[in-house]
């Protein structure tokens, strides 16, 4: 079978672990080119990874040779450079957040379905060990009926995280600590528990930092069978804790923390799993994390476009989650 050639959009914070990735399935995939608009990013590039680069957007799009295009660019400029890979027939691994608005979240998932073209989403914590263990715990019902789901992200990002022109603005990233670090462990939420139906939330800008956007957000939620649950997000809690989901159920509980599982279960079994010590980026540098799970993510985009294989996650799962951000901040106003 061809090598799956693909460009990348985007050499910021978050390119170093698709290139890794990437070099590491340079037996499935090759990306033939690596574009950013700024010189000083494409030189630092070069030097550290293997792969071409060029300041030539327009040639990647005119490439009938790419199949695919991963985008990692902030978020406000993912809806056009969508639109663009719909109109050339070429798949899309897109960098969450979809998008800055709920609105132009909507447009890219419709412009990708309307092309016929796969959009996967960048929510790599889907991949982890324990996550996937304990979505195979749920589906198969070993916790019984689920009567209280809650997640704490208790990041640290020091002022100087938001001090970088446009971080933490509506403008460029459309949101905070909900919509840039919260939409991670939220998606792994509402992956194992569904959709709340009622949401009340305090949503705050902290003293400890001068951002337009919230770094601190509390939430209670109910779901349609009767379950209730809470969100706590934050940047303040220093110097950084792992994220954690608990699923309460009738038959037993589990607990998700950072790359860990232990469920206890009423019959007397129990699960652990994981433990892989990938990093989570919950400190002061977000991207103190392995690249294994963008591996994965990439292994599993590869399968969708050659093999027909599911998406794990696509971007209807990722609306899920903008919309889910959207109902904590009119509930909060």
């Amino acid at each position: 079978m061809t090598k799956l050639k693909v460009a990348m959009i985007g050499l910021g914070m978050a390119a170093g672990h698709h290139a890794r990735a990437l070099l590491e399935l340079s037996d499935r995939i090759e990306c033939v080119a690596a574009f950013s608009q700024t010189a000083a990013r494409r030189e630092a590039f070069a030097a550290e990874y293997p792969i071409p680069v060029t300041g030539d957007l327009d040639a990647i799009f005119a490439d009938k040779a790419i199949e695919a295009v991963l985008i990692l660019t902030p978020p406000s400029s993912h809806l056009e450079l969508v639109q663009r890979c719909a109109t050339a027939k070429k798949h899309i691994l897109l960098e969450k957040p979809l998008d800055i608005s709920f609105e132009r979240s909507e447009a890219i998932v419709r412009a990708a379905k309307q092309a016929g073209v796969l959009l996967a989403m960048v929510l790599q914590n889907r991949f982890r060990l324990a996550a996937l263990k304990l979505d195979e715990i749920v589906r198969s019902g070993r916790l019984g009926q689920l009567i209280e789901a809650s997640a704490a992200i208790r990041n640290w990002r020091p002022q100087s995280y938001y001090d970088v022109e446009g971080r933490g603005t509506m403008a460029r990233d459309g949101g905070g600590v909900l919509l840039t670090q919260g939409i991670h462990t939220i998606d792994l939420l509402l992956s194992f528990a569904g959709t709340p139906k009622d949401v009340s939330a305090f949503v705050r800008t902290s003293p400890i930092h001068s951002m337009e956007t919230e770094d601190l957000v509390t939430a209670t939620f109910a779901y349609e069978n009767g379950a209730i649950g809470t969100l706590n997000a934050t940047t303040c809690a220093y110097p950084g804790l792992p994220e954690r989901i608990e699923l309460l159920g009738t038959k037993g509980t589990a607990v998700f923390t950072g790359d860990t599982l232990n469920a206890a279960f009423m019959d007397g079994t129990s699960v652990i799993e994981g433990g892989e010590k990938s990093g989570s980026g919950a400190g002061a540098n977000p991207m103190a994390f392995g690249h294994e799970m963008h591996r994965a993510l990439m292994e599993n985009f590869v399968d969708a476009i050659r093999n027909g294989a599911p998406l794990r996650v696509t971007g209807e799962d990722a609306l899920k989650a903008h919309r889910f951000i959207a109902e904590i901040l009119a509930a909060s106003r």
